[in-house]
């Protein structure tokens, strides 16, 4: 990523550095918008189903129901609408910088399109349904917000003034009118719920809770806001008695006053602003693609640990072609593919050790294919020929921090994904002569490719397959995650290992493991 692009990811990336420094990794709430969003939909469904069942759909009851939520029972009621509101707040809030995130680190292009076309259309379902909930209210508020917005309306072909009166004439606002709020108010939630399960259909085991700690701090804020600055109506709505001052919602209803001052412009804004960003993933300057991942039915048997560890579920199982009946043979969808490699780490045949024949496994990268990595691993073993040196190797990502100085007796190599070095190239390592191996990448939570750094995790403590062989002397392995950016971080990471092994006696690894 070069460019204005490259800027502007940098530009995120040292933001979350500091907020990582006040939050930890791990509950950072930069790295898990997405997360924080849906949790604030949750919450939002689950405070909107407590003030459903006490609010009155009728011209006489609807605002006095809401109004006395607040007047007559805030430690209940009031709270619930209080949380609501300011939930409902948080997730435009949420939704918004997530795209933006996502947006200034390029994460719209090839594989991804289809999250992100079907991620666009949810910020202004999520603002619709505020809208509609003012409403609902029925004060001072509602009333000149509906009216700015179907004025606003007015403005396109085959709308009209006519559609005003729906707020105004005693006679369109009846209880049937409030009936129908309330369905639109359920029903565009639905519809977000159906965006987001589309948002997330090609993702596997996508990410829809945050932390604990960061769940548990949002709720606890949301709640001191709401009992800090209870949500309150505005007067009856009258439209004999118009307000001289509105208090807007400036999350939900801020594009009213501009429509209002000048609906043309906004409306042609809202549009090419929508068109482009359902334009982005096609337009020029993508960076190359990397090449998909190819399968060897000669070296796959079945195992299902490609299809498993997939991010993007690009990999199905099918029958094999060349087997006994009820044998499986991994299958490849080029337009899913990330070309990230974390299938070519959990394939039980990716293995360095074999010489007798080319080094083959049942799902490969044509580049860099395991054979490529073995090779460049070898000749980076060659080059460490001081035999009274401590010696360490680095297996890291493309994506994430990188050695450009690697101290005396240290070298470090990159693939697409950590995750696409096989665990057995650690053994590997030590077998060859080094004193250790760390294993570095982008962290679990903000892995480039999604699911890298976790799988890379549970194959180190033995929790997945393939996993680290118990044989393996875990003092000489280590693992530290470091983004791009942290490269201070990662020397200083390494320096230590040296440290560290140096005050160790040798062997390294048993050499009848």
């Amino acid at each position: 990523m070069t460019g204005e692009a490259g800027r502007a990811a940098r530009s995120v990336r040292a933001a979350e550095r500091a907020f990582d420094a006040v939050f930890g990794l791990r509950a950072n709430p930069l790295r898990q918008l997405g997360a924080l969003a849906f949790w604030m939909l949750w919450i939002v469904v689950a405070s909107g189903l407590w003030i459903y069942v006490l609010y009155d759909t009728s011209v006489a009851g609807a605002w006095r129901s809401v109004n006395d939520m607040t007047e007559h029972q805030p430690w209940a009621a009031g709270l619930m609408r209080s949380l609501h509101r300011y939930a409902s707040d948080a997730l435009i809030v949420l939704t918004t910088l997530h795209l933006l995130r996502e947006a200034l680190l390029g994460r719209f292009r090839r594989f991804r399109w289809f999250s992100w076309v079907s991620g666009v259309p949810l910020l202004p379902l999520a603002i619709a349904s505020g809208i509609v909930g003012y409403w609902m209210v029925w004060d001072q508020r509602a009333l000149a917000t509906g009216v700015a917005l179907f004025e606003w309306f007015a403005q396109l072909p085959g709308f009209g003034l006519a559609m005003v009166r729906n707020f105004i004439d005693p006679q369109a606002v009846t209880d049937r009118f409030f009936s129908l709020l309330a369905f639109t108010h359920i029903g565009l939630p639905l519809l977000l719920l159906l965006g987001a399960w589309a948002h997330l259909l090609r993702l596997a085991r996508p990410q829809t809770q945050p932390a604990a700690p960061l769940a548990v701090g949002s709720l606890l804020a949301l709640l001191a806001l709401a009992l800090l600055w209870p949500a309150r109506s505005m007067a009856l709505a009258d439209v004999l008695h118009w307000p001289a001052r509105i208090d807007l919602d400036w999350f939900t209803l801020g594009v009213l006053p501009l429509a209002e001052a000048a609906p043309i412009f906004t409306w042609l804004a809202l549009v090419l602003g929508i068109g482009a960003l359902l334009a982005m993933p096609w337009l020029p300057g993508a960076p190359p693609a990397l090449p998909v991942a190819v399968v060897d039915p000669a070296h796959c048997n079945g195992c299902t640990w490609c299809f498993a560890d997939c991010p993007y579920g690009a990999i199905t199982m099918v029958p094999h072609p060349n087997a006994r009946a009820g044998a499986r043979l991994a299958q490849v969808d080029a337009d899913l593919c990330a070309g990230c490699g974390v299938c070519v780490g959990a394939c039980p045949s990716a293995t360095p050790f074999r010489r007798g024949a080319p080094l083959a496994t049942g799902i490969d990268l044509p580049a860099p294919a395991l054979a490529t990595l073995r090779a460049r691993l070898d000749d980076a073993l060659d080059a460490l020929d001081d035999p009274e040196a401590t010696k360490v190797v680095v297996l890291g990502c493309d994506s994430a921090a990188r050695l450009d100085d690697a101290p005396p007796g240290t070298v470090m190599l990159t693939a697409p994904c950590t995750a696409q070095w096989p665990p057995v190239f650690i053994e590997y390592a030590l077998r060859r002569g080094v004193d250790g191996v760390l294993v570095t990448g982008c962290p679990p939570g903000d892995c480039q490719w999604r699911l890298g750094a976790r799988w890379v995790e549970q194959r180190m403590a033995g929790q997945r397959m393939p996993q680290l062989r118990s044989q393996v002397p875990r003092e000489r392995v280590r693992l530290h995650w470091a983004l791009t950016g942290s490269k201070a971080d990662l020397l200083h990471e390494v320096q230590a290992f040296h440290r560290a092994l140096a005050a160790l006696s040798r062997p390294r690894v048993p050499e009848d493991a």
